[in-house]
């Protein structure tokens, strides 16, 4: 029994350990797959020389947006170029991106969690700041393959008013798009704003005691120049 109990202490401390997979649960009834939401924006720093990922959920048959804008980088290059990649749930890489802003769009073909990095390899002495923008959306409505049964259909009433509405939601949710990457740029500029006119500051302030500095050594010069010869002795 002691052997037992041994053997039953190995397998338990060398069996897997670890966090569980971050895929969708799905409950014990017919629930729907947990996916989170189907759009973020946010704003992530990203450190000097390290690379940050992040998984979106996106079902087959959708519309797959990222945008990203580099608000702030310090450093001593101060290079604002970032690059950002999107893999899909294979590890197949959809698009590749390396300046200071940039978008990636493609139709979603598979079912799964998408990756999307960003690697600050280029700056390696300074954090970047990051404003993000990603997510997925869905038509819904595809009427140009229906059948002529199903055309008739929409002719309802009802049909007519939830097709309009969801038209209305697609053309606000580009607006919406728009809006963030407008406030991205907004942001992007007001950093760059702040860091000029602390560097105007600085180098004003610098100056100025560059000047005054100046003025008190040539004061003191000019008075080591005319100073009087000591009483000591007289002159012939």
């Amino acid at each position: 029994s002691r052997m037992m109990l041994v053997v039953l202490v190995l397998l338990v401390l060398l069996g897997p350990v670890g966090c569980p997979k971050t895929e969708p649960l799905r409950g014990p009834s017919q629930e729907p797959l947990f996916r989170g939401a189907d759009r973020y924006d946010f704003a992530v720093v990203i450190p000097a020389g390290a690379t940050e990922c992040f998984w979106q959920f996106a079902q087959q048959s959708g519309s797959f947006f990222f945008s990203y804008e580099v608000q702030r980088a310090t450093g001593i290059g101060n290079s604002r170029n970032i690059l950002a990649t999107v893999n899909d749930p294979n590890g197949v890489q959809l698009g590749l991106s390396q300046h200071v802003r940039g978008q990636i769009n493609f139709p979603t073909k598979e079912t799964g969690f998408y990756q999307l990095c960003l690697d600050n390899g280029e700056n390696h002495f300074g954090f970047m700041q990051v404003y993000l923008n990603f997510g997925v959306y869905y038509e819904g409505f595809d009427t140009e393959n229906k059948q002529p049964e199903e055309r008739k259909e929409l002719n309802d009433t009802l049909e007519a008013i939830g097709v309009s509405i969801h038209k209305l939601q697609i053309n606000l949710f580009h607006m919406w798009r728009f809006y963030n990457f407008a406030r991205m740029r907004k942001g992007a500029d007001s950093f760059l704003l702040e860091a000029n006119y602390n560097y105007v500051n600085w180098w004003s302030m610098a100056q100025s005691c560059l000047i005054v500095l100046s003025g008190v050594l040539q004061l003191f010069f000019l008075k080591r120049l005319f100073s009087g010869q000591p009483s000591g002795r007289q002159k012939c």
